[in-house]
């Protein structure tokens, strides 16, 4: 893992690797929303449904090897691979944090 990620997203990450659900839900604000592949989910319910759907499903798993800050936000990028269709894949993973949780991520290609 990339040394001196914020906590939020370090707890994220390190709960990715376990696809540990509650652990990926866990470092989100409650009214957080994240914006991934052309769909918008907001608050737990909505993220928890999302990361069952898009990632504990497909076994998931994204490993950063850079990390770059833009503006308020912390930009991380790496492969994703697991159990879909051109694994693995490389991806951006754009945070915005806030009172020490993830208020925002946006994931693209």
């Amino acid at each position: 893992m990339i040394a001196d990620l914020p906590k939020p997203i370090a707890d994220y990450v390190a709960a990715n690797a376990r696809l540990d659900l509650a652990g990926m839900l866990q470092p989100f604000a409650p009214d957080a929303v994240v914006k991934d592949d052309g769909g918008r989910h907001q608050g737990h319910a909505a993220l928890r449904r999302w990361m069952l759907e898009a990632t504990i499903a497909s076994k998931a798993i994204f490993k950063p090897d850079t990390m770059r800050h833009d503006g308020d936000q912390v930009v991380l990028e790496g492969p994703t691979a697991g159990d879909f269709k051109g694994s693995p894949l490389r991806f951006t993973l754009r945070f915005t944090l806030g009172d020490d949780a993830i208020r925002a991520l946006e994931i693209s290609l």
